[in-house]
């Protein structure tokens, strides 16, 4: 063959060391004349290397397509415009030629009958995949070149189905005009979503899959190409699922491939409605697909079986599935041990209506499979009961699952403790007052952790459940619940100084109702209108013996990430060492030295804050003035910025 060996080095470095020129910008006009002169000359010898072999210029036309599309996705732009115009010239030279020529030509069969046969090329679905996202380009010169190449191709597609449909027949005149119509209309409107239906008319199954598979690559976060329009191809497949969607199997490969590299918000909508739409409709395709390529549930895969258990109809024939397996394969277990197989079936009879509430309750107590979990089984779990919770009746069932869910978030990682957050919100939100009092006395035992995570998603969700769990408790509960929120007054307090709005908002609503099941009216008039450098005097004031308790509390957050909570911090802490019953010299120079770490903060603001402070508390307590000098220091910060 002409590419074996040699022949096929030498091409590609061929290819190599013009495409890879400078852009024609940056050339001098010598060598501007020099290369074009030079594109001509590759255009005249592709052009011979595949029309000079009878016998197998097809099979090379192919391989030249296949090299060509190598810089077609490349980073450089000069490249892949290069790549892309001499494509355009091999698929004109395709599409020039009548079918008897293309088949002589490039076959090598002078049978008159052979134009009753399509000529297919195998990477046709990629090549059409890469220039419709090429026709995007904000580089003129590839779209351009792009939409020539796919003209090119139509018209060879157009001219490949007319040979197949026999002259004699009646339609034939018909067909002939409604194609040479829809030869143009593509083209006065050649959107991504019009010249992907436009073609998907005319290609195979596995051509349609190849446009797929392209679309799904190129919303990986490191490609060059648009995500929104590789998307629009994907809008396309998803609304003509019968004959884009075929080849269940290597979708689902190509999406497990690329899973992780794509972060792109409106990319993974698009991905996620992919599975979603295909998990739907083939689920035991993809089931048994995933399954096969990551047993163990990697971390791409757990993302995907996170997409099909977010929605009630795919969930409950996923589970349907994975029973099957279990069923199927007693020998081998379809995650890694007997516990997560027995997670499986207790998820698939609590998407049962048929099992009562406490029937459930009596099967889940006999092997709690929540107690101890794996990451990966763990996630699995909440992702379902996310979704399974969304109803009332299947809520209530799971009243028995929270006391291990709430012990399973003691080494949880941040996305299960967001999922159970919201499998508790779920839950809790489908309870009476009286069914949920208790449980929610025991949360909020476990929740104020929460307020301070590095997740600010993590922070919003405690904080919104908390002020939730406060006003469900009823009777003898709620003196212990005065109890626990008292201990909680201090981080809301701090939390309403976050960056992240809604958490800050957050706060402030859930101080609100803590302080009207306290009946603190001055906090919660404070809250309410949000006068920040007055709520934390008002804390002090109102609750002297806890100033001790106060003290350690805000220790912590000097140290944190945020400038306004380290601020916040500072200036509570100079209030409440005045109100402190123990004014020894040891529990001072405690404080101070906590404060003196601040003194080389990279923020002026707080640097300058802590060392006043500390200032202000050495300071001899007999002068007069020093109480209001404290205040007012603590204070401006914050009347300046709500100002």
């Amino acid at each position: 063959m002409v590419l074996e060996g040699k022949k096929k080095s030498l091409l590609q470095a061929c290819f190599r060391s013009v495409f890879l020129l400078p852009p024609n910008p940056d050339m001098q006009d010598l060598d501007t004349t020099l290369y074009f002169k030079t594109l001509d000359t590759m255009d005249t010898m592709l052009w011979t290397l595949v029309r000079s072999s009878p016998a197998s210029g097809f099979r090379e036309l192919q391989r030249i397509l296949q090299m060509l599309l190598t810089f077609v996705n490349c980073q450089s732009a000069a490249a892949c415009e290069r790549a892309v115009g001499r494509i355009g010239r091999l698929s004109d030279l395709l599409a020039s030629c009548s079918s008897v020529k293309v088949r002589s030509t490039f076959v090598g069969d002078d049978d008159s009958r052979a134009c009753q046969t399509e000529i297919r090329i195998p990477i046709l679905g990629q090549l059409l995949g890469r220039l419709i996202l090429c026709h995007t380009c904000t580089n003129w010169e590839i779209s351009w070149g792009a939409l020539d190449a796919l003209h090119h191709l139509f018209r060879f597609i157009l001219r490949q189905k007319r040979t197949t449909l026999p002259e004699d027949n009646r339609e034939h005149p018909r067909h002939q005009r409604e194609w040479e119509a829809e030869n143009t209309s593509w083209l006065s409107s050649p959107s991504t979503s019009n010249i992907a239906m436009a073609f998907g008319k005319y290609l195979q199954p596995s051509e349609k899959t190849d446009v797929v598979l392209v679309a799904i690559e190129a919303m990986r976060d490191s490609s060059v190409y648009d995500k929104e329009e590789a998307s629009s191809i994907l809008d396309v497949a998803v609304r003509e699922p019968a004959s884009w969607l075929t080849e269940v199997p290597g979708i689902v490969r190509c999406i497990y491939e690329n899973m992780e590299c794509i972060r792109t918000a409106s990319a993974r909508q698009s991905l996620d409605s992919l599975l979603l739409l295909m998990t739907d409709q083939c689920p035991r395709e993809v089931v048994r697909s995933l399954l096969k390529l990551s047993p163990s549930c990697d971390s791409a895969a757990l993302a995907m079986w996170d997409v099909m258990l977010s929605q009630p109809h795919t969930l409950k024939k996923v589970l349907r599935e994975l029973l099957s397996q279990l069923q199927d394969q007693r020998l081998r277990r379809v995650f890694s041990s007997s516990t997560e197989d027995g997670c499986i079936h207790h998820l698939s009879l609590l998407a049962s209506s048929d099992i009562k509430s406490e029937e459930f309750a009596s099967l889940y107590k006999v092997q709690r499979y929540l107690r101890r979990p794996s990451v990966v089984l763990l996630s699995l779990v909440l992702r379902g009961l996310i979704t399974l919770s969304q109803t009332p009746e299947t809520a209530r069932k799971m009243l028995v699952l929270l006391p291990d869910i709430m012990e399973s978030q003691q080494n949880a990682n941040t996305d299960n403790k967001v999922k159970a957050l919201l499998v508790f919100r779920n839950v809790m939100g489908h309870l009476k007052r009286e069914e949920a009092s208790l449980t929610a006395l025991q949360l909020v035992e476990k929740l104020p952790p929460l307020f301070d995570e590095e997740s600010s998603q993590l922070r919003e969700l405690s904080i919104c459940l908390f002020k939730d769990m406060i006003q469900m408790v009823v009777g003898s509960n709620k003196q212990q619940m005065k109890e626990n929120v008292r201990k909680s007054l201090l981080p809301l307090f701090f939390r309403m100084s976050d960056q992240m709005e809604s958490v800050a908002k957050a706060s402030q609503e859930a101080l609100v109702v803590a302080a009207k099941l306290l009946r603190w009216k001055q906090l919660k008039r404070l809250s309410q209108t949000q006068q920040t450098y007055r709520i934390g005097e008002c804390l002090l004031v109102q609750d002297r013996s806890r100033v001790e308790d106060y003290l350690s509390q805000s220790l912590p957050y000097l140290k944190d990430a945020q400038v306004p909570l380290r601020e916040a911090a500072v200036r509570f802490i100079g209030l409440a060492a005045r109100h402190r019953r123990d004014q020894s010299e040891e529990k001072l120079s405690e404080l101070c030295g906590a404060l003196q770490v601040l003194e080389k903060d990279a923020e002026l603001s707080v640097s300058s804050l802590a060392a006043q402070t500390m200032l202000i508390l050495r300071s001899p307590r007999e002068q007069p003035t020093l109480g209001w000098a404290l205040w007012a220091l603590c204070c401006w910060p914050c009347k300046a910025r709500q100002k």
